[in-house]
């Protein structure tokens, strides 16, 4: 259990976020939201989590601002009295090739992908290392392990948090904090969803069809992965049975990377 331990999750209003939030809630931590949305979904959210018995709080933080994710963590730590557990999900991506890249797109990217995780690494390690225990948990994708056409700015940031889960978990080993990099596969997220949708009506097939074919030549599985299975890792990682798990990239991917 992780009763009285909290924890900050960026992009946590839908999809992996959110399941890693459930899943965290459901062994008693107290959750603080972050991502875009609107009213509804985030009352919606936080009455979800609430019903599980635990403090739960929303962040708006643009995450491109480094302002404003210092004031996000500061008022984590005032709500909580601490910031136990990093979790950096959070993204944004832009398909094109690099020599059609707008450069405001790859700033964006790194800011939010890259750099944003940088900071709330750089600002919640302190506590942790005081109170001699933190999780930092990293959501890097395959792409932070492997390489695809045509998303150069994705794949060059989650390699770069790949790096620099590593560091963390380095610096973090004196102090019980581990630092790990999730790689799922092809995850069933409501982008996928919409993905998905776009390839049954190009093409007249179902909805199983349009899975098969749109993951053919990347999960052997033929299957998404679920949230509620990242989450539930995410959450495994939080506990003390993996305080020797650190520094890993770790796939979740039906098969992916064994196939390529």
């Amino acid at each position: 259990m992780l009763t009285g331990k909290s924890a900050l999750i960026t992009g946590s209003l839908d999809g992996i976020g959110f399941a890693i939030a459930s899943a965290l809630a459901a062994k008693g931590c107290k959750i603080m939201l972050n991502g875009f949305g609107d009213p509804s979904q985030i009352d919606a959210r936080l009455a979800q989590l609430r019903a599980l018995g635990v403090e739960a709080d929303y962040h708006g933080c643009d995450l491109s601002d480094p302002a404003q994710i210092e004031d996000m963590v500061a008022t984590t730590e005032r709500r909580f009295g601490a910031i136990d557990i990093a979790v950096n999900n959070a993204v944004t991506r832009t398909w094109g090739d690099i020599d059609e890249l707008p450069v405001d797109k790859w700033n964006y990217a790194v800011a939010v992908n890259l750099t944003a995780p940088f900071h709330i690494i750089r600002l919640t390690m302190p506590g942790m290392k005081r109170r001699m225990w933190g999780r930092i948990i990293n959501l890097a994708s395959n792409y932070g392990i492997a390489g695809t056409r045509r998303r150069v700015d994705y794949v060059s940031t989650k390699h770069g948090l790949v790096g620099m889960t590593k560091v963390a978990a380095l610096e973090g080993l004196p102090f019980n904090i581990t630092a790990n990099a999730l790689c799922p596969g092809a995850t069933l997220t409501p982008n996928a969803r919409k993905l998905v949708a776009q390839r049954m009506q190009a093409k007249g097939l179902n909805e199983e069809d349009a899975t098969r074919d749109y993951l053919s030549d990347r999960q052997p599985s033929r299957r998404f992965i679920a949230p509620e299975k990242v989450g539930a890792f995410a959450a495994f990682l939080c506990t003390d049975e993996a305080s020797e798990i650190t520094g890993s990239p770790l796939a979740i991917d039906g098969g992916w990377l064994a196939f390529s």
